[in-house]
C-alpha cells in the first residue's frame, strides 16, 4: 500500500511552530525582541484549507504572539502556545472534540513531538528533523520546516481529496 494513499481520511492537521511552520531560526533584534520566519505557501495552504473545513491546530511549547496573530489572520482559530505537555493535551484536545486519531496528521520536527506524533493516525515530518522523529514518520517532505514542507502534506491531502484548485495527482512516494 502506497503511504500516501493513507493521507485520503485526514481531516484534523496538527503541526509544530518551530522547525514546522518556522525555519527553527531564531533571530533576537536591538530590542531582545525574538523574531521567526515564515513560508507564505505554507500560509496560502493553511487558509485553503481552513477554507475547505478542514481542522488545523497549531501547538508549541513556547509562545509567539507576532506568528499567533498571523496564523489567526489565515483563519485558524484553533493556536495554542506555551504548551508543556503536547501529548497530554492533544490527546485530551481529539478525545474533548471527539476526533479521530485515525483522521488526524501530526507534523513535528524535534524531540518534544516523539510522544504527540505517536498519538496521530497520519504522522510526518519535515527534511531537516531530528533523526528520531524521521524514524517514526510515516512520510517525511522533501522541504525542510518553514520552506513549504506544511504546503507540501496539506497540498498532498487536498489533493487526494479533490479540494485542491487546479487538481493533479499526487505522485507516488
Amino acid at each position: 500500500m502506497n503511504v500516501l494513499s493513507r493521507l485520503r481520511p485526514i481531516k484534523t492537521f496538527v503541526f509544530d511552530m518551530d522547525g514546522v511552520l518556522t525555519d527553527g531560526t531564531l533571530l533576537v533584534d536591538e530590542n531582545n525582541k525574538w523574531l521567526r520566519t515564515m513560508n507564505l505557501k505554507d500560509g496560502y495552504a493553511l487558509q485553503l484549507a481552513a477554507k475547505h473545513g478542514y481542522r488545523i491546530i497549531v501547538i508549541s511549547g513556547s509562545e509567539a504572539p507576532q506568528v499567533e496573530e498571523r496564523l489567526r489572520k489565515l483563519g485558524l482559530g484553533e493556536v495554542f502556545m506555551k504548551i508543556l505537555d503536547k501529548a497530554g493535551f492533544l490527546k485530551t484536545y481529539l478525545q474533548d472534540q471527539k476526533l479521530s486519531m485515525e483522521e488526524t496528521l501530526f507534523m513535528g520536527d524535534d524531540i518534544p513531538d516523539y510522544e504527540c506524533m505517536q498519538l496521530a493516525g497520519f504522522r510526518c515530518c519535515p527534511a531537516d528533523a531530528a533523526v528520531e522523529i524521521k524514524r517514526i514518520s510515516y512520510y517525511i517532505s522533501p522541504l525542510t520546516g518553514g520552506h513549504g514542507c506544511v504546503r507540501d502534506v496539506i497540498e498532498k491531502v487536498m489533493k487526494l481529496n479533490n479540494h485542491w484548485p487546479l487538481h493533479t495527482t499526487v505522485p507516488s512516494a
